[in-house]
C-alpha cells in the first residue's frame, strides 16, 4: 500500500505547492508569545445560566489590588464615560499645576453622578492620557472599576497589561488608585455596547446604551483566556488554561503505550498523516496516537469539549477526537499545513500538555509567515495554540505554515491537537471508528486503516471514502441481523409435531 503516499496526495493538491517540503528557519525575527499572565487576566461576564456571554479582558500592573494577581470580584452596572475618552471639561491644567499623572488633567467625568458605585468604560482615543491617569479619573469619579477599550487603529485586536509611565506615577498608583483597571478589545467594546440591542429595536428604546443591566468583573485565574497573536495572514491566536494540569494528565495516560512513530513518507489518510509528493519526512522521531472516542467518550472528556465549544464558538460534533504527540530529544516536526484531501480542517486547536525546563527546552511551535513578523509560541501546560487553515471565503490559506523546533533537552514534550471541519463528523467517526477502537483504549485496529486505503485506491479519493462511511453503517446493521438471526435459529420456539390420524396409527 505504500504508492498510495503519491497518489493520494498528487490526486488531492492536483500536483503543487502544499506539498513542497520547507525546512524550519532559526534565523527569523520571531515575536514570541505568551507574553500574557495569568495574574493579568480579568474575565468581564453578563446574561443568565443559559446563556452567558464573557470579555476577556488585561488588568493593568499598577495599583495594589490589581498587583496581587487580580484577585477582585465587582458585580455593577457597567456606565459609559462623558465623554467617552474621559477628558471632561476641563483641558487646561499644566504640568506645572499637576505634575503626577496625565498632562492635561481633567478632573472628574461630566457623569460622575452616573459613574459612582459602577464600572465606566472609557476609549483611549484622542485621550492624551496614560492609564493612570485615566485610572485616577475614574476613581474621583466614583467608579468601582474602570474599563479601557483599546481603540488604537493599528492593533485594534490586541491588549496588554497597562503600567505607569513614570516612577511618580507608580507611586501614586500604589497609595490612590485600589480599584481594577483592564483593557479589552475594540472588538470586545462593541460587543457590551450592543449586547442589549435587537434588530428593530429604535434609538429611543435601548436602555443602557445597548449594555446589559449589570456585569460581573473578576480575576480569571485557571479560567481559559485569550491572546491575540495575528489577526490575519494567518489567523492565529492563543488561549491560556483551555486543560487543566488533570486534563493533561489524563490524556498523556489514556495515549501511553498506544504511540506509533510517524512516518509521513506515508500516507495514513484516515488519522491525517498525508505524505507529500517529493517522499520527504517532516516529522522526525516523533510519535503519535489519535484516540478515537467520538460519542463513547467519558464524563470528562465530554466536559472539554463543551468548554472548546463556549470558548471558541465552534459546535463539538464539528471536533476530531484528540492526537496525542510525542517529542524526545532531537524531535521535531518540519514545516507544514494542516491539509487533507478528502475533508481539510477549517482551523487546528494545538494544546500543550505538560511544562518543559525553560527558556532553551526548545519545542516551540512556529509561523514564518505572520503577516508583519513570524510567530513563536513557547511551550506552557494547557496553552492552546489556534490558527485558521482557510480564510474567511473558505480558500486555503497559505500562511498558516508552521513547524515545531526541535526539543533540545532529556525531556518530553507531549502535544494534543483537535482538528476544527466546516460540518459535523459523519456517525462512521462518531460512533463505529470507537467502537471499533474500544478493546484497545481508543487505537484503531490495522486492519481498519488497511481497508481504508484500499477502498480509496480501489474507487479514487471521494468515492473510496465514501464508500467507507458507508460500510461502517451497513456492517454492524448485518452483524446484529446475523446475531439476531442466529440467536432465533437456535433459541427459537420449536413447531410441536402433527399429530397421526387413526389410520397411520392402524398402519
Amino acid at each position: 500500500m505504500k504508492f498510495i503516499a503519491c497518489s493520494i496526495f498528487a490526486l488531492s493538491l492536483v500536483g503543487k505547492t502544499l506539498g513542497a517540503a520547507v525546512s524550519l528557519k532559526t534565523d527569523l525575527d520571531y515575536k514570541v508569545f505568551p507574553l500574557r499572565k495569568n495574574e493579568e487576566a480579568a474575565v468581564v461576564e453578563w446574561g443568565n445560566s443559559a446563556i452567558i456571554s464573557a470579555l476577556d479582558g488585561a488588568v493593568a500592573s499598577f495599583g495594589p489590588q490589581t498587583s496581587l494577581g487580580a484577585f477582585f470580584e465587582v458585580e455593577t452596572v457597567p456606565v459609559l464615560a462623558s465623554p467617552i475618552n474621559g477628558r471632561g471639561s476641563r483641558t487646561d491644567i499644566s504640568i506645572e499645576e499637576d505634575p503626577v499623572v496625565g498632562v492635561p488633567y481633567p478632573g472628574p467625568l461630566d457623569n460622575e453622578d452616573d459613574v459612582h458605585g459602577n464600572m465606566v468604560i472609557m476609549t483611549n482615543e484622542d485621550s492624551n492620557m496614560s492609564a493612570v491617569a485615566m485610572a485616577r479619573v475614574a476613581k474621583e469619579s466614583g467608579a468601582a472599576a474602570l474599563m479601557i477599550v483599546n481603540m488604537d487603529k493599528k492593533n485594534p485586536d490586541s491588549i496588554s497589561s497597562m503600567k505607569a509611565e513614570t516612577n511618580e506615577e507608580a507611586k501614586y498608583a500604589e497609595n490612590f488608585i485600589d480599584i481594577p483597571v483592564f483593557m479589552v478589545s475594540l472588538a470586545s467594546g462593541n460587543l457590551i455596547t450592543s449586547a442589549t440591542y435587537e434588530e428593530g429595536m429604535l434609538e429611543k428604546d435601548i436602555v443602557n446604551n445597548g449594555m446589559p443591566d449589570r456585569v460581573r468583573l473578576y480575576g480569571a485565574g485557571d479560567r481559559p483566556f485569550f491572546e491575540d497573536a495575528v489577526s490575519k495572514d494567518p489567523i492565529l491566536y492563543l488561549i491560556h488554561n483551555l486543560l487543566n494540569e488533570e486534563e493533561c494528565s489524563m490524556l498523556i495516560n489514556m495515549a501511553a503505550g498506544k504511540y506509533s512513530k510517524i512516518d509521513d513518507r506515508i500516507s495514513n489518510v484516515l488519522e491525517n498523516t498525508i505524505a507529500d509528493e517529493s517522499r520527504k519526512a517532516k516529522a522526525f522521531n516523533v510519535e503519535k496516537v489519535r484516540l478515537w472516542k467520538g460519542q463513547l467518550d467519558g464524563h470528562a472528556g465530554k466536559q472539554i469539549d463543551e468548554r472548546i465549544e463556549q470558548v471558541t464558538g465552534y459546535p463539538k460534533d464539528q471536533f476530531s477526537d484528540w492526537h496525542i504527540t510525542k517529542f524526545e530529544k532531537g524531535s521535531k516536526h518540519e514545516m507544514h499545513y494542516d491539509f487533507h484531501p478528502l475533508n481539510s480542517p477549517v482551523a487546528t486547536i494545538t494544546v500543550f500538555l505538560n511544562e518543559l525546563g525553560g527558556d532553551k527546552s526548545g519545542g516551540e511551535i512556529v509561523y514564518p509567515k505572520g503577516a508583519n513578523q513570524a510567530i513563536m509560541v513557547k511551550p506552557k501546560l494547557g496553552l492552546a495554540v489556534v490558527h485558521h487553515n482557510t480564510d474567511f471565503e473558505g480558500n486555503f490559506d497559505y500562511s498558516s505554515l508552521h513547524g515545531e523546533r526541535p526539543l533540545e533537552t532529556d525531556e518530553v514534550k507531549y502535544v494534543a491537537k483537535k482538528f476544527v471541519y466546516a460540518a459535523p463528523l459523519p456517525p462512521s467517526k462518531r460512533i463505529v471508528l470507537p467502537l471499533l477502537a474500544l478493546a484497545s483504549g481508543g487505537k484503531l485496529p490495522r486492519w481498519v486503516i488497511t481497508l481504508h486505503d484500499y477502498l480509496l485506491v480501489k474507487f479514487g479519493l471521494e468515492s473510496g471514502g465514501l464508500y467507507f462511511d458507508k460500510l461502517c453503517i451497513m456492517a454492524p446493521i448485518f452483524v446484529i441481523f446475523g446475531i439476531a438471526s442466529l440467536v432465533s435459529s437456535l433459541f427459537g420456539e420449536k413447531k410441536p409435531a402433527a399429530k397421526k390420524s387413526k389410520d397411520e396409527k392402524k398402519d
